[in-house]
This record gives C-alpha cells, sequence and structure tokens, in this order.
C-alpha cells in the first residue's frame, strides 16, 4: 500500500467515526444478539436460585434464546429444585382463551398453579414450599395486557411470604422510546382474588416503553410493594428495538396476538374489543380487522379516510370470527381492515381513538362501548368527548400531555437500559 492510500483510509475511518453520531439509532438496533434473562441467570450459573425451592411463573413464551423452555432451564440446573408453576391467562401452554383451572404441567410433572381462575395471586398454599419466586412472561407493551397485573400480584404474593422475587427479563415488542396514552385516575376495585383490577393494575400510560423487569422496579417503589426484588437484565437489548430486531422468535404471548403488527396495534385499536365488534379472533386477521354483521364496511372506510390518520390506512373488508365466547362467532362480519402501518408515524391510541368516533358517527344509533373501554384506554371522560360534536381524538389526547410528562420523568429512575 502506497503512503496516499495509507492516508487516504485512515481519512475514510475517522470521517466514518465522526458521522456515526449522526446516524439514526435504529440502523444499530439490531448489531447483536439479544439473550433474554434466562440466558443471562444461566450463564451466571443460576446463583440466585442456589439451595433453593423455586416456583417459577411461565407460560410458553418463557423461552432460552434458542428456543428451550424455561420450565425445562431451571427444572434441570444444578445446586436449585424446581417445585412449582404458576400460570397467567391463556395458561401454561398459551392455548386458553378463558379461565384457566390449576392442574399438572404434562412434561415436568410439577404442579401448575392458576392465576387466572378462582384466584389471580399466589395463596399462601400455593407457596408452602417455595424459597423463592421467579417470573418469565414475554409481555407485549401495553398497560391492560393481564401479564403485567399478575406480575403485580405475584410481587405482593411474595411480600407476604417472606420470600424473594426475581425477573428474568424480556424485549418489550414495541420498544423502549415512546411513551404514549392516558394515565387511569380511577383505580379499579380489587377483589379478595385480585382479579378486580388485573386489566389496570396501577396508572400507568397506555403505551409506558418499559420491559416488564423495569415495571417491577417502578411498581416495587412507586406503588408500596416493597419485596425483596432482583432483576436479571437482558443483554443486548436496545431502547430503539421492536422486537423483529431483536433475533428472537416470535411466540404468540396470547391465542390471537399473532403477529408484531397486532401488537403495535393493540394499545389503541385493542380497545375497540370493548364494543360490540368483533376484532377479528380467530381469524389470521386478529386485531387487524375491525366489524360487525350490521356494519357497513364501504362508509366505514370512506369516514377514516376523511381523517388521514398518521401511519395507518383501512380498506373495507369482511371475515368471520371462531373464536369461542367472542362477539359474532361464526358470522359473517362487514367492517374495515388494517390496509397499510408505518409503525415510525403510527400512534395507535390516537389510531384507536379515531376508530372508535368513526363507528359512531357512521353507526350512531347501532354502535356502542361498555364500561371496559374508559377502562382500557384510561380516561373514563374519552368516549363522552368523542361524541360530542367538534371534539376530535387529538384534542382528547392532548389532555394526558402533563401526566404523561410526569410518567416520564418518575420511569427515568427505573430504566435499565
Amino acid at each position: 500500500m502506497s503512503d496516499m492510500t495509507g492516508r487516504v483510509a485512515v481519512i475514510r475511518v475517522l470521517l466514518f467515526l465522526l458521522f456515526i453520531p449522526c446516524l439514526p439509532a435504529q440502523l444499530f438496533a439490531a448489531a447483536g444478539p439479544v439473550l433474554p434473562g434466562i440466558d443471562v441467570l444461566e450463564q451466571r450459573g443460576f446463583d440466585l436460585l442456589q439451595g433453593k425451592r423455586v416456583g417459577l411463573i411461565t407460560n410458553h413464551t418463557g423461552r432460552s434464546r434458542d428456543g428451550r423452555s424455561t420450565i425445562d432451564i431451571i427444572n434441570r440446573a444444578p445446586g436449585c429444585r424446581l417445585t412449582a408453576l404458576f400460570s397467567p391467562e391463556h395458561g401454561i401452554r398459551g392455548e386458553a382463551d378463558d379461565k384457566v383451572a390449576s392442574a399438572t404441567d404434562r412434561a415436568s410433572g410439577l404442579p401448575v398453579h392458576s392465576l387466572y381462575g378462582a384466584t389471580c395471586r399466589p395463596t399462601p398454599d400455593m407457596l408452602h414450599g417455595v424459597d423463592i419466586l421467579v417470573f418469565d412472561i414475554q409481555d407485549i407493551g401495553t398497560r391492560f395486557y393481564t401479564y403485567i397485573g399478575t406480575l403485580s400480584l405475584a410481587m405482593r404474593a411474595a411480600r407476604d411470604a417472606h420470600i424473594p422475587f426475581v425477573v428474568l427479563d424480556r424485549p418489550n415488542p414495541l420498544g423502549g422510546e415512546r411513551v404514549e396514552g392516558a394515565i387511569p385516575t380511577t383505580p379499579l376495585p380489587e377483589r379478595a382474588s385480585g382479579c378486580g383490577a388485573i386489566t389496570s393494575i396501577h396508572p400507568i400510560p397506555t403505551r409506558h416503553g418499559m420491559t416488564m423487569g423495569e415495571l417491577a422496579r417502578l411498581f416495587n417503589a412507586e406503588f408500596g410493594i416493597g419485596c425483596r426484588l432482583t432483576v436479571v437484565p437482558m443483554q443486548g437489548w436496545r431502547r430503539a428495538m421492536y422486537f423483529d430486531a431483536t433475533g428472537l422468535a416470535w411466540i404468540n404471548p396470547s391465542p390471537n396476538m399473532k403477529n408484531l403488527s397486532a401488537a403495535i396495534l393493540y394499545p389503541g385499536l385493542g380497545t375497540l374489543e370493548t364494543a360490540d365488534l368483533s376484532v377479528g379472533r380467530g381469524t389470521e386477521r386478529a386485531f387487524l380487522a375491525y366489524g360487525a354483521p350490521w356494519v357497513d364496511g364501504a362508509a366505514m372506510a370512506r369516514n377514516l379516510a376523511t381523517r388521514s390518520i398518521p401511519g395507518i390506512s383501512f380498506t373495507p373488508c369482511s371475515f368471520v370470527p371462531t373464536a369461542a365466547g367472542h362477539p359474532y362467532r361464526g358470522k359473517r362480519c362487514s367492517g374495515v381492515c388494517v390496509a397499510s402501518l408505518d409503525r415510525d408515524r403510527l400512534d395507535p391510541i390516537l389510531a384507536g381513538l379515531h376508530l372508535a368516533q368513526a363507528f359512531y358517527e357512521t353507526h350512531p344509533r347501532r354502535f356502542k362501548v361498555s364500561d371496559g373501554f374508559g377502562t382500557e384506554v384510561g380516561d373514563r371522560e374519552a368516549w363522552r368527548l368523542l361524541r360530542q360534536k367538534g371534539v376530535s381524538p387529538l384534542d382528547v389526547e392532548r389532555r394526558w400531555d402533563r401526566e404523561l410528562e410526569r410518567f416520564r420523568m418518575v420511569r427515568g429512575r427505573y430504566l435499565l437500559y
């Protein structure tokens, strides 16, 4: 290599290094493999579990990067003994779409205590013979997805039983940068079973932008749980990463959360489950299709087209929902389906408010929502405002700005990445 060639090469390297800070963070999001907390715990020789009888709160999403079940990994781990399993909504295999009974795990022979049946929190009897509780479940980054409630209730049970609580962290599929949606001001009543408040367990935004480990840290300190908490962080995860940048296999966290697009829409459009509509459960377009036998899909699509909702468009469609226990099962529904999605421009909460308002405007005598709409949106005045002439979804969303800014400041104390 000549001196001139060498100098040119050095200059190019220096220019590249100077240019790196100007590049968007998204370009580096997939720079390396993400190792979930279970992989990190295994690398550490299961140090936190040594000499302990372990209770594991998990389901089918609790897996290592190479696909091994967290149940199997801990069951075979040296120096500890797995004695009990605890399952959230949808059961240990993620197949149930109703209340779940306690049972015995077919593969391991261990008891599986349901936390979505007669009770939603571990009872003293369930914790008998358990020295430490470990939590490993993949969440989807939405306040009203019940796994967050299971986390909080289990932490309280661990506190009351005077045993440590460990969270094996996993990615937030929606990334960890954006914080959107209302923060509930009215707590749900909590029944003895703990199930009453499970869809709105703490006042956090609908899209909170935190991992389960980070939420556990926030819950423990800000909401007075005070359990002996340890979080095993991931390796390689960055806040700009959506799930498809992690290199991890997508496993449906619940029967109808079938892809990342559905998860991205869920914080906003998922609130339409509280209306007299089908959201396509049981079809391949669950949470991408919204309608009912009485809906005029073409009229709905025209209404939505006039709104120019950022990052999303809709087209008329028809579908037949098949999920048991959900509206219009087996009946042909007309409505609208998501035609295009730009996740960088989309505000899913704003899009959900637009969709609800468009259904009301198109079918004012037929379209209704239940009280659950206010619970899931997190603002019990939202539906009343959306029905008023001249009030836009953006007007509704702006009501939440001040509390969102306060939350961002609080959450900063608990971020791990």
